[in-house]
């Protein structure tokens, strides 16, 4: 499988500005895109690793804190660093509400930045992961039966195999053969993965 690199996003509409922090970013090593318009960042396609979206506050047009709402309100995930010449309180908290990993002064100081930038990657990089983690517990549970799937989700709760019976109108016997599958299609070692696995997939527990 070929790894894709982090990437970082530059969106300001001063061409000083995107000149400077590409040339900046790019002697760190980072690999950089410049954009001069939030219109003009959203029509890239996403990148399909790790990125960082460093990114104006006041522009023409979308604003920073805009762009920020409208990747929300679309599912579109990016971990930002807000870059501002103009900041002032009631704007920098709700940046950081929004979940911004930083808000800069410009003109912006290039270890602060760079700190920033490897936070908001690092970041992004973990909840990719944790996304991937989710899919495939998904997968799992996408597998079992729907009596299965309730076996699993009373099981969890830690009462016994005959109380499960009890609840589902079904023998010991029968709810030892579906925990089994259960067990071995969401591949847990133990009922105390199982319960993991339940958190993760957001199971929940039927109804009697």
């Amino acid at each position: 499988m070929t790894t894709v690199l982090p990437l970082v996003l530059v969106v300001d509409d001063d061409p000083s500005v995107r000149k400077s922090l590409t040339r900046l970013l790019a002697s760190a090593g980072h690999a950089v895109e410049a954009f001069a318009s939030a219109r003009e960042f959203l029509a890239r396609p996403p990148h399909a690793g790790p990125c960082c979206l460093v990114l104006d506050v006041r522009m023409p047009g979308i604003t920073g804190i805009q762009l920020q709402e409208l990747l929300a309100a679309t599912g579109r995930r990016m971990s930002i660093v807000f870059v501002s010449g103009h900041v002032d309180v009631k704007t920098s908290v709700k940046a950081m509400k929004a979940g911004a990993v930083d808000l800069l002064t410009k003109p912006v100081d290039a270890k602060d930045l760079i700190a920033a930038i490897q936070r908001a990657v690092t970041r992004d990089e973990h909840d990719r992961a944790a996304e991937a983690r989710r899919a495939e517990v998904q997968r799992r549970v996408g597998k079992l039966t729907p009596r299965e799937t309730e076996v699993f989700a009373l099981v969890v709760t830690g009462i016994l195999n005959k109380q499960v019976g009890a609840a589902l109108g079904i023998g010991e016997k029968t709810v030892k053969v579906h925990r089994a599958r259960v067990m071995e299609k969401m591949r847990a070692g133990s009922v105390a993965e199982l319960v993991r696995l339940a958190a993760e997939a957001g199971v929940t527990v039927p109804n009697p």
